[in-house]
């Protein structure tokens, strides 16, 4: 239950797959020199395509992904736990998964989560977007052990849905990553209060490593990357550029937090209206 450093990685990722896994590593080599021991990057960190077609054609099998075995070494290097937000994994002619890699200081992957909730809607802006037409949803909830105890993994659309990180919680674990590629329209209206959201009710550490910036496709992401404590404070928050932020994570504050709380403890079975 030490305290530890860790560090969200926010990126403006491309279309371009090389140039993505080169500015992601040289910010997580940035984290590390920083000392951070546990550092996330945001979904999609490889690849911010045109369109679905264009994902599509670039994305490979994880066995083939190229992404992979650089950030198993780079992991491996460093002597650090990583967690990469997502890669599009292609898992059948039409479809990816948006699958999050957490990689452990030896370089194996620890833990692997699908992002169950596809982002398809219809906002007041106009912008339209249909996930679920290229993408396979998940159909399981991960946690996953750390030294310092145990972290929920989801992606972006899935922090709407509370019901998964109760979960998560009465799974035990005391942080919660939400790497994410928010529109800039639903971050300026939900992000914090989302995020915050999630982790009062939860008492749980909340890292949300984002995308920022306009990206290949002509979509913006709205950045503002996050560390939340389990009472709701903001510990460390980004702006709209790449770059890291750092947070000093101490586990017995989700206890403690949990403690004064104790909401988790409180959930009862009732009848539907």
């Amino acid at each position: 239950m030490d305290r530890f450093l860790a560090a969200c990685v926010q990126l403006r990722s491309s279309d371009d797959v090389d140039e993505n896994i080169r500015a992601a590593s040289a910010l997580i080599r940035e984290a590390r020199k920083a000392g951070a021991e546990f550092i996330a990057t945001p979904e999609n960190t490889t690849l911010m395509a045109p369109d679905g077609g264009a994902k599509l054609e670039l994305s490979r099998s994880e066995d083939k992904d190229p992404a992979l075995p650089i950030f198993a070494a780079l992991a491996e290097e460093l002597g650090i736990w990583l967690l990469i937000g997502s890669l599009a994994i292609k898992v059948s002619e039409s479809k990816t998964a948006n699958r999050s890699f957490l990689i452990d200081p030896r370089g194996r992957i620890a833990a692997r989560y699908d992002k169950i909730h596809l982002f398809d809607v219809d906002l007041p802006s106009g912008e339209q977007y249909r996930e679920s037409s290229t993408v396979a949803g998940g159909s399981a909830a991960v946690a996953a052990d750390l030294p310092w105890g145990r972290i929920g993994l989801s992606i972006c659309y899935d922090l709407r849905f509370p019901h998964l990180y109760r979960a998560l919680a009465k799974a035990g674990v005391f942080a919660l990553a939400v790497p994410s590629a928010f529109t800039e329209t639903t971050g300026k209206a939900h992000w914090h209060v989302l995020l915050r959201a999630r982790a009062i009710e939860n008492g749980a550490f909340v890292i949300a490593p984002a995308q920022g910036g306009l990206h290949a496709n002509g979509r913006r992401t709205y950045g503002q990357s996050l560390v939340i404590s389990p009472w709701g404070e903001i510990l460390a928050e980004a702006g709209a550029d790449s770059g890291i932020i750092l947070a000093e994570i101490d586990p017995a504050a989700s206890a403690d937090a949990r403690a004064r709380i104790p909401s988790l403890r409180h959930d009862r079975d009732y009848a539907g209206p």
